[in-house]
């Protein structure tokens, strides 16, 4: 008579039990450490404290969260690092490392070089692996298992139904990781080496924000202790964007990640006003770069006259000439303004000092200090070579016409400088409305006068939205790292969409980046991506269409309707189902919706806002939709989505993101005829 340890479901149960055990005594150990008697000083004694706060953080056991989702069975040992090499050695794959007492792995993380073949093994490739088994879960619980085996021949290769079920399981909350689910092709771009660019094209559902998350955490694993020195950063499009990833690092015990938009990275000013189309195409020209650096540059005058340094009894005269030949040879060798500006009076100083040698003394490096400090120094520096602020610069170029004319020559026409220059003159920096676009331009004057710092990797999503100075502003804080860059040239909603990635990369600094294309979809129906892909041809020209790998259909409906009454019933409809829904639509129509949906007894939230259990419906209007996703959808209006846009190519951008933000099933609603691209 078989025993309950005899099933194998109730083995992996009890292995389950036995890991959870042994992470919270990992945590225990963590927090039991006392570090009184090994810190030197109090700065490392926080520090230390600080890295033993972040452990335990990392060693949360997350009770509805899998510790591991996976097993592999190797046919020889994988790795004697890991473990004895007995053959037949079997590794359980999950989010984090675990081990037990006596340090032999329980759980091995799913960046190990030993969890690879768990995303990449095949038939055709077993890479070793006799079997891989997938787990089932119901919130922590497991509750199913499914084996393939890749040295059966007789075994048909089969799509996991686990894997699928855990793609299409309903979104609650924040964005989920989606490391039980990595596909191979998704894997190739997240193992990418830190040395180099890496450029996602993917279509909506093919998972390119999650690759690009899973990437940060796979280069954290690899290269910890380079990037906890140089850093990292995720930049989006916007707070909800923000607000609706930020839980993915950190489920993989990953915390030190910061997050943030463009706007966050160049908030030299306060923001409070904003542009026209026209005037933010301009300002976001890469041309702007080279109108600033002249602006910049033109402060620096050639000497005509002599400087004198009186030391004691002595004077000692540098002739005009050589200070224009030290001027010159600054501006030749092309360093930032500053610090060439920095650098002048020490220049000036070692001219003095070897006339000093010449005459018989021995001057060192203090004399050669208190030279460049003396008062003919300092003012000759201020006369060459004055200090420029960037705010105050971009300020003039903005409201001087005859100032912008002069250095804008042949890099912006006419029309283009009388654009963007304001049409009411402010008296300083702290009056002025500044705009984003401004925000930028400052950033772009600020590196020119003073290096802007370099992190060790970058993440950049929704990229195709940026313009060519917004992409220089991303690069310089990446210049001695690596970025990733995620986008889709077809939901390019801005007037300044990018048109090419090559462009993208060159303007990030970025050229050697290698442009990878996602085109399997793993979230949005088929019946739904391919009526959004008839926007293609008309958007996007060229442009691969997303094919959904997903078994199961969904649902696709369309309803000609006339009143929006019938709008909240759809939405009622779809809060029937498990799972969230989202209620699409123009921003003008956002405040009729609301008051309908509030007459009608049906709670609400606002993107970025955590749905609960009983308020599963978020009111979106379509300027936010990108990069979010729910169970169910509403699109309300479709032709007013398209009019809410300055023109119809991002019109109907706008209305292709709308269009596949469901994940189980959409439901479209119109009074007004379908946009004629759709029909």
């Amino acid at each position: 008579m078989s025993t309950p340890t005899d099933d194998p479901l109730s083995r992996e149960r009890s292995h389950l039990a036995s890991s959870r055990s042994a992470l919270r005594a990992m945590r225990e150990d963590a927090e039991s450490l006392d570090i009184k008697d090994v810190t030197a000083n109090w700065v490392n004694a926080a520090v230390l404290a600080r890295q033993i706060d972040d452990r335990i953080k990392a060693l949360a056991d997350l009770s509805d969260t899998p510790l591991f989702f996976g097993r592999l069975n190797y046919l020889h040992a994988p790795g004697v690092e890991l473990a004895e090499g007995a053959e037949g050695e079997q590794f359980y794959i999950g989010r984090r490392h675990v081990h037990d007492s006596e340090g032999d792995p329980m759980v091995i993380d799913w960046r190990a070089p030993v969890s690879q073949p768990f995303y990449r093994a095949s038939k055709k490739d077993p890479q070793d692996v006799s079997l891989r088994r997938r787990f089932g879960y119901t919130g922590g619980d497991l509750t199913a298992y499914e084996d393939e085996h890749l040295m059966d021949p007789a075994e048909a290769a089969a799509t996991s139904k686990l894997l699928q079920q855990e793609i299409e399981r309903p979104r609650v909350g924040p964005m989920r990781d989606i490391v039980a689910t990595i596909q191979p092709e998704q894997d190739e771009i997240v193992r990418s080496g830190l040395g180099g660019t890496v450029c996602v094209q993917g279509g909506p559902g093919t998972g390119k924000t999650a690759v690009g998350l899973h990437r940060v955490a796979y280069l954290l694993y690899a290269h910890r202790e380079r990037l906890a020195r140089t850093g990292t950063l995720v930049i989006g499009p916007n707070r909800s964007f923000l607000h609706y990833i930020e839980q993915v690092l950190p489920a993989l015990g990953e915390l030190a990640v910061r997050q943030g938009t463009v706007d966050d990275l160049v908030a030299h000013v306060e923001v409070q006003g904003t542009d026209e189309a026209p005037a933010a195409v301009v300002k976001g020209d890469a041309r702007m770069a080279e109108v600033l650096r002249k602006a910049i540059y033109s402060h620096v005058t050639v000497p005509t006259e002599p400087v004198m340094v009186v030391r004691g009894s002595r004077r000692w005269r540098i002739p005009a000439y050589e200070l224009e030949a030290i001027v010159r040879e600054l501006l030749d060798r092309d360093i930032r303004y500053g610090a060439a500006r920095d650098a002048l009076p020490q220049r000036i100083a070692h001219v003095v000092l070897v006339q000093m040698e010449r005459s018989g003394e021995a001057p060192d490096d203090r004399v050669q200090d208190a030279v460049a400090r003396n008062a003919a120094v300092k003012a000759a520096v201020k006369a060459v070579w004055p200090p420029v602020e960037p705010a105050r610069l971009v300020l003039r170029l903005l409201t001087d016409a005859d100032f912008l004319a002069t250095h804008a020559d042949g890099i912006l026409d006419e029309d283009e400088q009388k654009t963007i220059l304001w049409a009411k003159a402010v008296r300083s920096v702290k009056a002025a409305k500044w705009s984003a676009a401004d925000a930028v331009l400052i950033d772009e004057a600020t590196d020119l006068v003073q290096r802007t710092h370099s992190l060790g990797h970058v993440v950049l999503d929704e990229a195709q939205d940026l313009s060519p100075m917004q992409y220089r502003a991303v690069g310089r804080r990446c210049t001695t790292g690596s970025a990733t860059v995620l986008g889709d040239l077809a939901q390019g909603t801005t007037p300044w969409a990018t048109r090419s990635w090559d462009e993208a990369l060159a303007h990030l600094g970025k050229s050697d980046g290698v442009i990878e294309e996602l085109t399997a979809g793993f979230r949005v129906p088929t019946d739904v991506i391919t009526y959004a892909s008839r926007l293609l041809p008309h958007i996007a020209p060229g442009l691969t269409p997303v094919a959904s790998v997903r078994e199961n259909p969904g649902f696709f409906d369309l309803r000609s309707i006339t009143g929006t009454a019938e709008v909240v019933a759809a939405c009622e409809e779809l809060l029937r189902n498990e799972g969230s829904t989202g209620l699409i639509a123009a921003d003008a129509r956002i405040p009729e919706l609301a008051a309908a949906l509030t007459a009608a007894g049906i709670g609400y939230i606002d993107p970025g806002e955590e749905t609960t259990v009983d308020t599963r419906l978020t009111l979106v209007p379509a300027s936010l939709a990108k990069g979010l996703e729910y169970d169910y959808v509403v699109l309300d209006e479709p032709q007013a989505v398209v009019d809410g846009e300055p023109d119809e190519r991002t019109g109907l951008r706008r209305l292709y993101v709308s269009l596949t933000r469901a994940v189980s099933g959409l439901i479209v609603t119109h009074t007004a005829p379908l946009p004629a691209q759709l029909t």
